[in-house]
């Protein structure tokens, strides 16, 4: 939304308007200091992780009618966005607001520039994570963080009024329905198959959830995903190439967004901007974080085996396109490196040791593996002498077709394996040290090639039902 905006400020940059313009769309933006949940300013190095925060405040002409009355807003729609280091693709990582996690303790700037401690709490929704309490945006930066592991560099928040200026900015943003939709709350009434919605059609298609799915808050990310793919092509088919739309998307969208003041002037936007204008839409992809249903039948849990999976390969920049051809290479270099038989799962003795910081990591290791592998022939040996980073795998050279099998279950990477020089005997275990890389029993140590969620890239239009 805002790319192609601020990337109006470069083509004006050699007139006599290009002052006035500057001061007109930086004086237009709004920023919050979130201390060190951020980081310093923007860097043409490394990838960058950018939070796209919606709120549900219903501030603004028409809004009444939505979120919660007198709130300052929550963390209603959140995406992580992930570019990559080669600046070659994108991932938008959709977190549900009813997904229950931890909220860290949050240091927030107060108006007469003091800092105040924010408690964290426990157990709670994730759209908690602004708002209330006086949490800000860097209070979701770090839960994000803590959750998914990924540090997150900038935050970008918009409230309903954005997305009714936004989309009707871009003359419009065009959609899909399977089914129509006709909804008393939102007031929508739209018939199936594609057409173009803007400003109080386009709040209410984006916060709608009825007669979709099982009318969830999943079902609803679906939509919205499919919302602002549909408007990134709008922008890359469009309205770059017409001066007038941009300027119109720049005023909109300086006047709607907060930015944390890392990155809060039109420069630093707009160097940001043609970083990310190097990405083929083709390979943005959009994904939401896996979750289970939680026992109350109102909240989602994180899929423990899923999900750090997904965040693996963030946390290691791995694309979510193009998957087919990197994981081809993945697993031929594995194969190589892991080429032999393997043993059967029952004839598979191990000794697992602890040496992550996780409690209880070769117990829930040595469950899984007896209860979901069938290799009974292992043992819990608690903590290991110490702490190491990275999974190893010791065995000796009679070994060598148990700790392939082991490797196989456990998505263990050829480098962890680590082959003595002497025979073992037939009770004599091989040793599996879990380190800081564990995320989980039965969740692979190295980060997967192919995404284990449903994703759509931003060049695909997907209908919603």
């Amino acid at each position: 939304m805002w790319t192609g905006g601020v990337t109006a400020c470069v083509l004006v940059a050699g007139s006599a308007f290009a002052y006035y313009l500057y001061e007109r769309l930086n004086g237009n933006l709004s920023t919050v200091d979130v201390g060190d949940a951020g980081s310093k300013g923007f860097s043409k190095d490394g990838p960058v992780n950018i939070l796209l925060l919606g709120t549900d405040k219903r501030t603004g002409a028409g809004n009444e009618g939505y979120g919660d009355k007198g709130s300052s807003g929550h963390a209603d729609t959140t995406f992580l966005f992930h570019v990559s280091e080669d600046r070659t693709n994108a991932t938008a990582l959709s977190i549900p607001r009813d997904l229950i996690t931890d909220i860290p303790d949050c240091p927030t700037k107060q108006p007469d520039g003091s800092t105040k401690i924010i408690k964290g709490s426990q157990g709670v929704r994730f759209n908690e994570s602004f708002g209330v309490g006086g949490r800000d945006p860097g209070c979701t930066m770090r839960t994000v963080k803590e959750m998914t592991g990924v540090p997150v560099d900038h935050f970008m928040m918009a409230d309903f009024n954005a997305v009714k200026t936004l989309s009707t900015a871009v003359g419009g943003v065009e959609v899909c329905l399977v089914n129509p939709i006709k909804d008393r709350e939102s007031k929508l009434d739209l018939p199936a198959g594609k057409q173009k919605v803007s400003g109080e059609d386009a709040l209410a298609f984006v916060r709608n959830r009825h007669g979709l799915g099982n009318e969830s808050d999943l079902d609803r990310i679906k939509q919205q995903q499919q919302f602002v793919a549909s408007m990134i092509r709008q922008m890359k088919e469009d309205t770059l190439g017409n001066p007038q739309k941009m300027f119109a998307v720049a005023e909109a969208a300086t006047q709607a967004l907060t930015v944390d003041s890392a990155i809060g002037d039109i420069p630093k936007l707009t160097a940001m901007a043609q970083e990310l204008g190097k990405i083929d839409i083709k390979h943005i992809s959009f994904a939401t974080v896996p979750v289970v249903d939680n026992t109350d039948g109102a909240t989602v849990l994180l899929d423990q085996v899923k999900a750090p999976q997904v965040f693996s390969m963030i946390q290691n920049d791995i694309s979510f396109t193009e998957v087919k051809k990197k994981e081809s290479a993945a697993k031929d270099k594995q194969a190589a490196l892991l080429e032999g038989s393997r043993a059967d799962a029952s004839e598979v003795r191990v000794d697992v040791y602890n040496g992550s910081d996780t409690p209880g990591a070769a117990q829930k290791t040595l469950n899984w593996l007896q209860v979901e592998k069938g290799v009974l022939k292992s043992t819990n040996k608690s903590n290991a002498p110490e702490k190491t980073d990275k999974t190893t795998l010791e065995y000796a050279p009679n070994q060598a077709d148990q700790a392939r099998k082991l490797a196989d279950l456990m998505g263990l990477p050829a480098t962890a394996l680590k082959p003595g020089t002497e025979d073992a005997g037939d009770a004599q275990a091989m040793v599996l040290t879990l380190g800081a890389d564990f995320k989980g029993a039965g969740v692979p140590v190295t980060a997967p090639a192919k995404p284990p969620v449903d994703k759509v890239e931003a060049d695909k239009q997907v209908c919603a039902q």
